[in-house]
Formats: structure tokens, sequence, C-alpha cells
């Protein structure tokens, strides 16, 4: 199959602007506001972000759903022995990006992350699907299994541990809140010329600039 020229592949970006007076007062309300509107578009997992973190062996990123978002911070939830988590507990300066492309929309988080109360993982966990409960269990996450049947296995296992009875939170597996110190709402635009709108913590208030595209 002939593969397509990728230096004529450009889409032009029509939908809108942003301009300062569309601005929230803070990068929280103005986050929830666009969710909303992804949300409203349809948009499929419009919750899923890009977690960008930096390791001994240089940065590293990935899709993560986001499960929690406040004046203080993202949250998403994940396995503490991960590649992820050990590089956020050595390093937790990190970046997220929700790419909301339908809507030529991004938005750039930049901050540090920290494990949330066991109380709230405990809480969250509680709601997850049975499966997906079983799953965080049975998957040793990032480490290296020999095929597709040893986690097969390994979930049958926590399934017939636990039965039909209530499933607690492992206790290797747990949730992060990611404090911003930057946060960005891009709007594509025509000719390229798109709106990069900053929000920048300034001690307890934010302040605003604009970016050229």
């Amino acid at each position: 199959m002939q593969q397509p020229d990728l230096a004529t592949l450009r889409e032009e970006y029509t939908r809108g602007g942003l301009d300062e007076p569309d601005l929230a007062a803070d990068p929280v309300t103005m986050f929830e506001r666009w969710f909303a509107e992804a949300t409203t578009a349809g948009l499929v997992e419009a919750n899923a972000m890009v977690l960008a973190s930096t390791g001994p062996d240089g940065p590293s990123a990935r899709t993560v759903l986001l499960k929690g978002v406040g004046e203080d911070g993202f949250v998403f939830y994940t396995n503490y022995n991960s590649r992820k988590a050990a590089e956020l507990d050595a390093q937790p300066r990190c970046g997220l990006l929700f790419g909301w492309y339908p809507l030529q929309r991004q938005i750039r988080v930049e901050g540090s992350a920290t494990r949330v109360p066991r109380e709230e993982t405990e809480a969250y966990f509680a709601t997850r699907p049975r499966d997906s409960q079983i799953g965080a269990w049975a998957s040793p996450q990032s480490a290296v299994v020999a095929s597709r049947e040893e986690l097969d296995a390994a979930y049958d296992e926590v399934a017939r541990r636990f039965g039909d009875g209530p499933i607690p939170a492992p206790p290797h597996w747990g949730g992060y809140r990611v404090r911003p110190e930057r946060v960005e709402f891009w709007q594509g635009r025509r000719g390229r010329m798109h709106d990069r709108l900053l929000y920048l913590r300034a001690g307890d208030r934010w302040v605003t600039e604009r970016l050229a595209p």
C-alpha cells in the first residue's frame, strides 16, 4: 500500500479563536469549561492525557486517564512499581498533555506530582469495575513477562483468590496529583497563527501571558 506523503498532510484550523477575555480567572476553571465542551462534542476518552516524566534513561511519555481535577491539581492512578511511578517519585516534575484534535485544541500542564492519601486511593478503587480491580492485582506493570498466557494465569489466580468477595486496593497501587505551575491553552488558527494563552502560578494567584505560535 502506498504511504501518504507526510510533507503534504495538513489541515487548516478554522474552528475558532481564543482571546484574553475568554479566559477564566484560573486554569482549573478554564480546564473544566473546555473539558465540558470536549465531552459534549462526543470526544472519545476526553480524559485521556499524555504524562511525560524523566528518569535515568531520559524522558518518557505514555497515556493515562484523568480521574480527578480540582484547585489542588490533576489526579491519575497507577501501579507504584511501574516505570512512571519510579520516575515521578525520584523526579516529581512532569507534564500533562490533553490533545482534543477534533476541536483543534490542546492543553499543556506542567507541575509536580505527589502521591494522593491512601484513603483517597481506596475510595476511588472501590468505584472501579471488578475486572479492573483484578487487573490491578494481577499485572506487574512495566515488568518483563514471558507471555500473554502468564498474564492470563495471574489474572485467573487473583480472581480465584478473591472469589465473590470485595477486592481491596493493592498496597502497590495508588494515585498521583499533579499540582500545576504552568497551564497553556492552545487553539488552532488559520495560517498556523495559533492562539496560545498561558497561566503562570505567582504565589497564591495566577497571571496570564500570550505566547507566539
